[in-house]
């Protein structure tokens, strides 16, 4: 230890981001990749619109119409969604389970243990299964669905290159990114989707590529189907600081609802569970509860973008407004736990507009439908977990960009009360039962903010590689690394006490080994810990980075657990760091202070 640890060189090596040229091919590729998501957005909504018209109207249309817009016959309200159920499991059953669910479980899934890999007949089977489910009266929406297609459509191109998992992951959410962003009009809300649900990271090698197929699949969906908002609303001016205050209320009530739905989801879930009968009858279970919903209020059936917009313009009635807000809620929570095929976020949308709408009769005026649209954020955030996405999706569904404060409000709001109350989402409770766990805390690794030489073993005992084993064993420990250096202080390898003892040479030499991973000064633990894993050992000796043969230092395994007691210090530790002390002051002190 005489002389003590050199002055270490700045990190120039390192940067904010670790990006690489790669980054602008997988950029380039998914470009195709948001272009394809874009017809695949448009291509399942117009057969979800035929599907719709054959079923309940009796007429060849591709028009996105809702079931309940006119009068139908009870047995074709009540027999329609049984009907495309049992298509559904049949479809699930010898084409693909993959099918099952809302798209976004299976999509995150596929990222998590299926190395972004997705099966090319499930970019068939889902969007058809999704519009069979939908047409038929299910009360789902085409985003989730579209997400799992979108998805299928990224990582097919990625199957068929050269690419390593992570790339494949970017290219699978790039491609879900874009059928959402070609499915609302809604870029920013689809890449901020992406980062918080999808990608498990902020980097720019997923970011950049990412964002640039959202805006290919937003600019194709311009011509595709035209720019507007899907729920605009009039200009409005800003609500005031009685509202802002007030958004509170949908915000918490938002998130109770939230978390009364995704416990209904699985409650109906583990029913079903416990029929005496295959998973794929579960679903015809399911369509017969949409259509007994169907009955008692026929607007709750099928997308219900129509119904949205009226209760985010203030046009729906008092009767539609509880009719959506229980039967909606109720038949989407239900006949989603059997296994059936459709997306949570149109749902999602109608069920929190309702709400606020329900409310904004108690609740001051401020603007036609203001209400409704805090309420549609609120649940969105307290459903998906997601506060940033439910801000910025309400405002870009709507344009009601001077609502932005109460959408904070409330979509935070609910935030809070769904993480503080339930453990996890309707989206990640189905990951866990599938006994994986994901983590949704995204923090800075604190292994990134220390150095290999603010803990390494600095000044090491060394040897020669000339020395003999008999005066080189003294000196040594169990389960220590001592480099060995040539007869110019270079490193050649590294050797320990057990390979000394074993050796049936008679120099240090012969028992020598090449280092399997080499360190720097100025690598960060993070870098120590990557190739600590990839040269399957748990200690390395640290060499000068400008003299790559000078030893520094050895690095271990359990000297990395240093930056992570100082991260749970910094977590757990409370302590007092000012003190407020009171003063008197006296005439004379205060005189003498004056002067």
């Amino acid at each position: 230890m005489s002389g003590g640890t050199p002055p270490q060189p700045r990190a120039t090596h390192l940067g904010d981001f670790q990006v690489r040229p790669r980054m602008l091919l997988i950029t380039l590729l998914a470009v195709p990749v948001g272009a394809a998501a874009s017809l695949a957005a448009l291509g399942l909504l117009k057969l979800i619109g035929l599907i719709t018209n054959l079923v309940f109207y009796q007429r060849f249309d591709t028009a996105l119409v809702a079931p309940g817009g006119s009068a139908h016959p009870w047995w074709l309200v009540l027999t329609a969604p049984v009907a495309g159920a049992l298509v559904i499991g049949v479809l699930a059953r010898f084409g693909s389970e993959k099918i099952r669910g809302h798209g976004m479980p299976e999509a995150i899934e596929a990222i998590l243990t299926g190395e972004s890999k997705v099966a090319p007949r499930v970019a068939v089977l889902k969007p058809v299964s999704a519009a069979i489910s939908i047409g038929t009266g299910g009360p789902f929406g085409a985003e989730g669905p579209i997400i799992m297609t979108g998805g299928a459509v990224g990582s097919i191109l990625a199957q068929l290159l050269h690419l390593s998992a992570d790339e494949r992951k970017t290219l699978l959410v790039a491609g879900a990114a874009g059928g959402m962003a070609a499915t609302f009009n809604a870029p920013l809300a689809s890449i901020l989707l992406a980062v918080e649900l999808l990608l498990f990271e902020w980097r720019p090698r997923s970011f950049v590529p990412v964002a640039a197929a959202v805006l290919t699949s937003t600019l194709c969906r311009g011509f595709l189907l035209g720019t507007d908002p899907v729920f605009g609303l009039p200009a409005a001016p800003a609500p005031g600081a009685v509202a802002d205050v007030l958004a509170l209320v949908p915000g918490i009530t938002g998130g109770l609802l939230a978390i009364a739905a995704t416990a209904l989801v699985y409650l109906a879930e583990d029913g079903f569970a416990r029929l005496p009968i295959h998973w794929m009858w579960w679903p015809a279970i399911g369509g017969l509860v949409i259509g007994a919903g169907g009955l008692v209020e026929p607007r709750a059936l099928g997308v219900g973008y129509d119904v949205i917009d009226q209760l985010l313009t203030g046009q729906a009635t008092t009767s539609l407004i509880i009719g959506v807000l229980v039967v909606k809620t109720l038949i989407w929570s239900l006949s989603l736990g059997s296994g059936t095929s459709g997306g949570v976020l149109a749902p999602v949308f109608m069920i929190g507009a309702a709400l606020g709408a329900a409310e904004g009769g108690l609740l001051p005026h401020v603007t036609a439908g203001f209400w409704a649209v805090c309420g549609l954020a609120a649940v969105v955030g307290g459903v998906m977990r997601s506060p940033l996405t439910g801000i910025v999706f309400t405002l870009e569904l709507t344009h009601a960009w001077n609502d932005l404060l109460p959408l904070v409000v409330a979509s935070v709001s609910a935030y809070a009360v769904s993480v503080l109350l339930l453990k996890r989402s309707v989206l990640t409770e189905k990951i866990a039962r599938r006994r994986l766990h994901l983590t949704r805390e995204y923090t800075t690794d604190p292994l990134e903010t220390f150095f290999a030489h603010e803990v390494m073993t600095a000044n090491p005992v060394v040897f020669a590689h000339g020395e003999t084993v008999y005066d080189a064993l003294p000196h040594t420990r169990h389960a220590t690394l001592y480099p060995v250096v040539d007869g110019r202080d270079r490193l050649l390898g590294v050797t320990t006490r057990h390979a000394l003892l074993t050796c049936t040479g008679r120099t240090v030499a012969d028992a020598t080994t090449p280092a399997h991973a080499l360190c720097h000064p100025d690598d960060t633990l993070r870098e120590v810990a990557n190739k600590l894993a990839t040269g399957h050992v748990t200690q390395a000796p640290v060499v000068d980075r400008a003299e790559p043969g000078r030893v520094r230092g050895v690095v271990t395994l359990a000297q990395l657990l240093h930056a992570r007691r100082r991260d749970l210090h910094e977590e757990h530790h409370r302590e007092r760091v000012l003190a407020v002390t009171r003063i008197a002051v006296t005439p004379s002190s205060a005189t003498s202070s004056s002067q």
